[in-house]
């Protein structure tokens, strides 16, 4: 099967180049003009390896490489950018990128940096497929009291207690467990779990609902719903321990 390769930018010419250059080795690509476009196309399709510009309006590449990596973690990312910065290279790496490249790159460094990343990708795929684990995350967690997350079916048990979330309660979940101790703004997760931007201003009654009616269901297992906790001002953590 062709590795799916996925194409972010908002410059029509640059992004028709880099997908006939890819399209010249074989893969399959699908082209996406925005940051919006191509989570949309993440939470739907597999992809292999995704390319993306870092200065777009809207969300920029470094909040697409955010979501992409919470509802994709296997997937290999490489950020354009005509715009180099110790910075950006910095929060690219901490985002666990797999390679940084300044336009204009040569279809050389280009075709280059894809294989190798392709080659990452089967790498880990090989690794997770003989381990058993089939998500870059951790799937199930088992708290003292015996209640037991498992994200994968998005589903909550305890003892005869067993609770079923929403995809978007399961998407807030997942980010919260798997980052335990980390505050988390409501405008970040509300990127992170509904796949758009928004104001910081604005964040805080997007999530009110979906928060609520998470709550609603943790409320019959305590050891759980005690960890998630609301700091004022600023959003949400998961505190652990238990």
């Amino acid at each position: 099967m062709k590795p799916n390769i996925l194409v972010v930018d908002d410059e029509p010419v640059a992004r028709q180049s880099l997908a006939d250059i890819l399209k010249l080795e074989g893969y399959t690509v699908t082209p996406a003009a925005n940051g919006q476009a191509a989570v949309e196309h993440v939470r739907v399709h597999s992809v292999d390896l995704m390319i993306v510009d870092l200065k777009m309006p809207g969300m920029d590449g470094l909040e697409v490489i955010q979501v992409v990596n919470q509802i994709s973690p296997e997937t290999e990312i490489i950020l354009l950018t005509a715009h180099g910065s110790i910075e950006t290279a910095v929060q690219a790496l901490r985002l666990r990128i797999h390679d940084y490249l300044l336009k204009p790159a040569s279809p050389a460094q280009i075709v280059s940096s894809v294989k190798k990343g392709l080659s990452r990708f089967a790498k880990s795929r090989s690794n997770v497929m003989s381990s058993g684990n089939l998500e870059g995350g951790q799937e199930i967690f088992s708290l003292k009291d015996g209640t037991i997350v498992d994200l994968a079916r998005r589903q909550i048990k305890n003892k005869n207690k067993v609770e079923h979330l929403t995809p978007a309660e399961g998407r807030l979940l997942r980010v919260l467990m798997e980052n335990e101790g980390r505050v988390f703004s409501h405008r970040e997760l509300v990127l992170l779990v509904q796949g758009y931007d928004t104001t910081q201003r604005e964040a805080p009654e997007i999530l009110r609902p979906l928060v609520s009616r998470l709550r609603h269901k943790l409320e019959q297992f305590p050891s759980l719903s005690e960890q998630v906790v609301s700091v004022r001002g600023t959003g949400y953590l998961f505190e652990g321990g238990s």
